[in-house]
């Protein structure tokens, strides 16, 4: 849970405080070795979670542009805006 929400100190010590509370809970020693392994480890942690969901490829470039019709067959589709994404995919770490 701590991870997934990607916690700051106030929502840790909240949510620690918390566990502590519950019936069959966490003691406060625990809760205090966690409140420390997640201080000096959240960096590393987030970093480690987003590479486990990331897909092989990644985005390196994303260019666009939206385009009007002057010229078509029936008058009512004319000025009708049209968007063209062009999105540039690579492998992860190239």
């Amino acid at each position: 849970s701590i991870a997934s929400a990607d916690m700051d100190l106030n929502q840790l010590e909240a949510f620690l405080t918390a566990q502590t509370k519950k019936q069959g809970g966490i003691t406060s020693d625990q809760a205090s070795v966690i409140a420390k392994f997640w201080k000096n480890h959240r960096t590393h942690i987030h970093e480690s979670l987003i590479n486990q969901s990331r897909w092989d490829n990644v985005l390196k470039n994303v260019s666009w542009r939206v385009d009007l019709k002057s010229q078509l067959r029936h008058i009512d589709q004319i000025n009708t805006p049209v968007a063209i994404v062009e999105m540039e995919l690579g492998k992860n770490g190239q």
